[in-house]
């Protein structure tokens, strides 16, 4: 089969072209995957904000549903960082029941949820700020 001049140097373009792609995807990729993250920590008026939902355990149903449907697929049902997304994440998820997490303010947590970060995503617009503190009441009911 001859092929004439002008479709070859197209299909060899094409074919540099999407090798180029992929070698530059892998790159990225690794690159990401590689990535070492700083501990995270909150800005300080973040820290110091006040949970206006403290110790209102009536929004503990409805927070534990949302954690199970937007929480739970990347930190677990019981918050120890093993849902079932959790093993393709860097860095993985927090654990929402060790002392570290427990250790950190409301309005730290309030904050992470809000901006998010790497593979945890924002919540600012998927969530009201209600039911962002009142995840944060949920959080404090998964201590070890």
């Amino acid at each position: 089969m001859k092929q004439s001049k002008g479709k070859f140097q197209s299909r060899f373009l094409k074919l540099v072209l999407g090798c180029s792609l992929l070698t530059e995807s892998v790159f990225f990729t690794s690159t990401v995957s590689a990535q070492k993250y700083e501990k995270w920590v909150a800005p300080a008026e973040a820290i110091a904000q006040k949970n206006p939902l403290d110790g209102n355990k009536e929004v503990l149903a409805d927070a534990k549903k949302l954690y199970v449907s937007m929480c739970a697929p990347c930190h677990g049902e019981k918050g120890k960082g093993d849902g079932p997304a959790a093993a393709a994440l860097n860095p993985k998820p927090a654990d929402h029941s060790s002392k570290s997490v427990q250790a950190e303010t409301d309005g730290s947590l309030f904050y992470k949820m809000t901006t998010g970060r790497g593979p945890m995503q924002s919540f600012r617009t998927k969530l009201t700020d209600a039911q962002r503190w009142s995840l944060v009441n949920y959080i404090r009911t998964l201590k070890k």
